[in-house]
This record gives structure tokens, sequence and C-alpha cells, in this order.
């Protein structure tokens, strides 16, 4: 395999290691010891929080003696969509590197072996943009921007061809992982089906050949492995671009505009609706079993199942699980929860109490987090937020702080702090899942008729009857609405 000569780091003012920086400047007030002084860009404890746009992309590109530590790279090319296309900054990239490249053209020999030193870092820097944003060079306008910036490389070294090669290979493996991004996206658009609604009939019971999930699965550890091995599957098709098209959707349609070339969110869409499916199909697991005993075994089942997923650290199927519960065609079945023992599910609630931001969910999600860090087993590292929150967190900070501050500079310590949130969800969702595949129980879980909410409540009442005034004239609203159908 090619490699790049080393590079130097440079020894100017660092950007954090994702520390969270924000403080009152982040709202968009100026701190007093900024003033109005034409500072560009600005440092605050050997920190930069704002800059213009043009002095945090000069910031990105690479000299004789300076190359940006990655922290930076990452988070100014996650942030900058916000403000540039990405062949845009791409095309300033190369107007900055022919400017260093001219500088450098001596002709002496010192200056040749500085020309390939350069060209090394410009190659460093490209790489890990490739490969860290694949998406942003699949449009022609930024793939002509890249064979521009790797034409004038090339020309570094023309005497042995390394840079060549190596800039060969590196488009090779990006348009490798644009088609990869593409195949999947065609898988996943054949799976876009409809939720199955079965409430077109009233039942009086069940088909003797219907399964449930006892029937495919009745460990609730087992079940929880494979719920969190399709959770890992589902994370792993969710890109950095992709969490910062909340912040670029939204700041569209603040200003009016429609971004033609902003990328659809569909693998955010396939993920959230991953958990819906998942609390109706818990919702129709229990719902559907006519027999009180039974539903009453379903019912401390999905309990236990979203406990171990609670300690295996894959909170957004326990937190999917407790929805399912919580629906209101399930929580009305007064005695089926009589004969529950509740105990187990009272702790997942009080973990999940949405009070004070749910606080004790964070706290939860921040022990996992720790106990990631420091795993040594693939099992300890996993980390599955509960998706909604963590993208409810992203879309708070973002509209509570401004892009820039009143001086006009981009607000730079709003974008760490998102970064960093970004980050940590990429280190999680990378995580080799240390279960395996069983094929079975998740053909089940994941192609199993669900019931619609008017099916759901069919099924509970007929399970148990109503009991006040507003049930009573819903299910004789319902039975009406379906004989009418028939």
């Amino acid at each position: 395999m090619l490699r790049l000569p080393s590079v130097k780091y440079e020894t100017m003012p660092q950007t954090p290691i994702f520390s969270s920086m924000l403080g009152s400047s982040c709202s968009g007030q100026v701190q007093p010891d900024m003033g109005e002084r034409c500072v560009d860009p600005v440092y605050q404890d050997g920190n930069l929080v704002s800059g213009s746009l043009e002095a945090l992309i000069e910031r990105l590109v690479p000299t004789m003696d300076y190359y940006p530590d990655r922290t930076y790279i990452f988070t100014f090319l996650l942030s900058s969509r916000v403000f540039i296309h990405p062949h845009e900054l791409l095309a300033k990239v190369g107007q900055i590197c022919i400017k260093q490249k001219q500088q450098l053209e001596t002709g002496t020999e010192a200056e040749k072996a500085k020309l390939k030193s350069f060209a090394a870092k410009i190659i460093q820097l490209l790489k890990e943009w490739t490969e860290t944003f694949p998406y942003d060079f699949q449009d022609e306008k930024s793939m002509k921007e890249l064979k521009e910036i790797a034409h004038r490389i090339t020309q570094c070294d023309e005497e042995n061809g390394t840079v060549k090669k190596i800039i060969s290979q590196m488009t090779q493996n990006l348009l490798m992982a644009l088609s990869a991004r593409s195949q999947y996206q065609e898988i996943r658009e054949k799976f876009r089906q409809p939720v199955t609604d079965k409430g077109t009939i009233l039942k009086t019971k069940p088909q003797s050949t219907q399964k449930d999930i006892l029937s495919v699965c009745c460990d609730p550890l087992i079940l929880a492995q494979q719920l969190t091995y399709i959770e890992l599957e589902r994370v792993s098709n969710i890109y950095p671009e992709d969490l910062m098209q909340i912040v670029s959707h939204m700041d569209s349609l603040d200003n009016h505009k429609c971004r033609s070339d902003v990328t659809k969110t569909y693998n955010l869409e396939a993920y959230d609706n991953w958990f819906n499916c998942l609390s109706m199909l818990v919702a129709t697991e229990i719902c559907r079993v006519v027999k009180k005993k039974q539903r009453t075994r379903m019912v401390e089942f999905f309990i236990d199942v979203a406990r171990e997923c609670f300690n295996i650290g894959n909170f957004n199927s326990m937190m999917a699980i407790i929805s399912g519960m919580n629906l209101s065609p399930v929580a009305r079945l007064k005695k089926t929860w009589s004969k529950v023992k509740t105990a187990k599910f009272d702790v997942l609630e009080h973990h999940m109490d949405p009070s004070s931001n749910f606080c004790n969910y964070r706290t939860a999600l921040q022990g996992a987090a720790q106990r990631s860090q420091s795993a040594n087993s693939s099992r300890e590292k996993i980390v599955i937020p509960v998706f909604n929150l963590f993208i409810k967190d992203i879309y708070f900070l973002h509209k509570i702080h401004t892009n820039r501050l009143p001086n006009g500079q981009i607000n730079f310590k709003k974008f760490w702090e998102i970064s960093r949130q970004i980050h940590d969800f990429l280190t999680w969702k990378q995580v080799e899942c240390p279960f395996e595949k069983d094929k079975k129980i998740q053909t089940y879980l994941l192609t199993a008729p669900i019931y619609s909410e008017e099916a759901l409540f069919i099924a509970s009442f007929e399970s148990e009857g109503p009991e006040n005034h507003m049930e009573k004239d819903s299910w004789k609203t319902l039975r009406t609405t379906l004989l009418n159908r028939a």
C-alpha cells in the first residue's frame, strides 16, 4: 500500500479535543475582551472561537510549516456546509493551494523538496476529506474541483510519480465509497413499505397457525442482542453530513429558500421509522393475545427485553419498547397490568423519566459512554443513544445559538459543540457488533405484520371491554367504521 510522507502538525494555538466550550459568547454576544477589534480569527485561552469564513478556510489549508489538527478539519468540514457548498469550498482551497505552490516554485533543489512536502500535506487533507465526507464529492462540480487540485499537486512530483499513484488510489477509494452508499440507498428504497393494517375485520380468535415473538425467541437476552444487532446495522448507515443536514435544512426553511442540492435525510428517516415500527410491533404482540395469562406473560417478557437492552447500552430499543407498552391500546389493559410484576417496569420508566430534560437517562448514557471508553471487549463498548433525543439536542443547540456573532464572524464555539456531539455518535456507531446474527429472529422482527393504531384499539377492546363512556363511544365508532367498510 502506498504511504504518504509523515505530516508534522502545527505548533500554533490548538483546537480543543471536543471539550465543552459553550459559554455566554455562544449565544451571539461578543465578549468584552474581544471588543470591536478586527482580529480574525479570534482565540480565547488558545482555542479558536470565531472567525470569518475566509480566515477559517485559510486555517484549513496546510502550508509548508503548518498542518491543521484533525479535530479542526472534522469540525470545519462538517460545519462549513451551512455557509458554503462543498464544491465552492473545494474551489477556494484550490486557489489557496495555487498561491502557495507558486511561492515555492523557485527551481532550487531545496525548494523542490519543500514542494514535495507541501504536496504530501495537501494530499493528506484531501484523503481525510474524501474518507470522512465522501458524499461531498457526489456531484460533478465537486469531482471537477478535486481533479483540478490533484492535477496541480501531481506537478510537484513529476519525476517518480508517487503523488500521482497516491491520488489515483484515493480517488478509487472515494468512488467505491460513493458506490456503496448508492447501492444501500437503492436497497433501502425497496423496503420503504407502509405499516400493514390488520384492522379490516373484527377478530374473535387468532389464527392457530399465527406466530408470535415468543414462538420465535423466548429468551429476553437473545432478543435484546438481536435488536442491538439491527440497531448497529442501521446506525452504521448514518453519516456526519446526514446529521448536519438538520442544521442546513432548518437554515433553508428560516431563509425561505429551497436548497435543491440538500441531500434528503433518508437515512435519518429510515432509522426513525425503525423505532416507530418496533414500538408498534411490541403493542401488536401484546394486544393480539386473547388469553389474559398469556398476555401478561408477553408484557413481562418485553419488560425483561427492555431491561436487557438497558444493560447492553441499547437505549434506543429500550425506549421503543417502553413507548410501545405506553401506547393507549396497551396501557388501558388494566386487568392485564394488575397481574404484571411491575417493579422492573417502574425502574425502566424511572430511567426514561422525561422530567428535567431526561436527566436520569442522560446520567445512564454518560455512564455507558464512560464504560465504553475504558472497555476491553466489544460488548462493553456498545452505546446506542435514544436517537430522537440525540436529534433534538442538535436541533435545540442550533436554534438557541446563532451561526454568526454581531461582528459578522462565524460563531465557531457553537459548531465545536455540535461537532463534539456528532463525533461521539460516530465513535459509538463504529463499534463492531459482538453478537451473531440470528436470521430467524431478525426476519420476524423486520417483517412480522404490525397493527395500525385502529387495529390495536380493536384488539385491545376485544381483549378487555371498554370501561367508561369515552371508551364505549370509541369502541362503538370503530365497530361502525369497520362494518361500513365490510
